[in-house]
């Protein structure tokens, strides 16, 4: 019984100080004590400013039942920087209207009580850029080989052209189901890259992504008339029809370290040939089955060289370097989207995503 106590007071002992650990956070030097939140700032910006580490934001934070959520933050905002009991807190006031001087018909000064400000909740500061990332967000779908096969398609269109666009009409084909759940609206999706991991090879789906929206406009069979209400891209045959999905473009994700060990690479940037810098995304091959979740914090290293050692003749690999730091926004089975929010170096494919140091 002794035995079985003593090993239960080490084993609460060990997560305590684990616990007391974790709550330790480094203050960035030159931080204020007072930030003002603004328009045009975000949630990684303002933790930067206070933390060497900013997604251990969650553990400065002054739990105020007044806010039901402190990690909702707006412009007018004040986050203030104090310490209990000797270690640093964050906390939050809600701006206001500031106090005003009014002069009354007989002269007479009159001070006004600041009013609380109603502020819709999709107004708050987002977590990283949302120009940088709204079209993976809402558009943007990575799929199998089943799910392309089973979708239906673009099969033609008016006038016998090859490519359409805005206001044109289109026919799309679905020989599996016969359109038996017919919607509305539809949209228009390119499908791209295949997703390789290149240490297994696995495939791990294929990039698709929403080159225009239509909506339904006759139905016969098989066939569906479309009418294109918008298009990025000239929609041409093969290109796949699907549900436009609603999706809330979620801004206010947590900035945090991954619950599992993440060993990553880059398998994928957009819109560059050979490496990637601030503000640009990239395509990991670890997803949702792996514990990535939206928010976590990844530091990207560049692999070391294989050098050549003059003297014994042999190759020598070098260490890997940090280049940078990102956020994941999107998660899917297999794979994660990721923003580079932090590059001291070019960052290439192949390069890895790990844990935060």
């Amino acid at each position: 019984m002794m035995k079985s106590l003593l090993r239960t007071l080490i084993a609460f002992s060990l997560v305590s100080t684990a616990s007391l650990a974790a709550a330790e956070v480094d203050l960035k030097n030159g931080h204020p004590n007072v930030y003002y939140v603004k328009q045009g700032d975000t949630l990684w910006e303002i933790s930067n400013t206070f933390l060497d580490s900013p997604w251990e934001w969650p553990e400065l934070w002054h739990v105020n039942q007044e806010i039901e959520n402190p990690h909702l933050i707006y412009p007018g905002d004040v986050i203030r920087l104090v310490y209990v009991d000797g270690k640093p807190q964050l906390q939050l006031e809600r701006g206001s209207e500031p106090e005003q001087v009014k002069m009354m018909a007989d002269g007479s000064l009159v001070k006004l009580k600041p009013k609380a400000r109603v502020v819709a909740l999709d107004t708050a500061i987002p977590t990283i850029p949302l120009d940088s990332i709204q079209n993976f967000l809402l558009d943007a779908l990575v799929l199998t080989s089943e799910e392309i096969d089973a979708a239906p398609y673009v099969i033609s269109g008016q006038d016998r052209r090859v490519i359409f666009g805005k206001d044109d009409t289109v026919y799309a084909r679905d020989a599996a189901t016969s359109w038996e759940t017919l919607n509305q609206g539809y949209g228009f999706y390119r499908v791209g890259e295949r997703y390789v991991d290149p240490e297994t090879k696995e495939t791990l789906g294929y990039e698709a992504l929403q080159i225009g929206t239509g909506k339904v406009t006759a139905h016969e069979n098989e066939i569906i008339t479309l009418y294109v209400i918008n298009s990025r891209e000239s929609i041409r045959a093969e290109d796949r029809v699907m549900t436009a999905r609603e999706r809330r473009m979620m801004s206010t994700f947590l900035p945090s370290s991954p619950d599992t060990q993440i060993d990553a690479r880059v398998i994928r940037f957009f819109g560059r040939l050979n490496s990637v810098a601030l503000n640009d995304v990239v395509v990991l091959n670890k997803g949702a089955r792996d514990g990535l979740k939206e928010g976590n914090v990844l530091d990207i290293r560049q692999r070391g060289d294989s050098v050549l050692d003059s003297i014994s003749g042999q190759r020598v690999q070098m260490p890997a370097v940090t280049a940078g730091t990102m956020i994941v926004f999107r998660t899917f089975e297999k794979v994660a989207y990721g923003l580079i929010i932090r590059a001291t170096l070019p960052i290439y494919p192949n390069d890895i995503a790990t844990n935060p140091q």
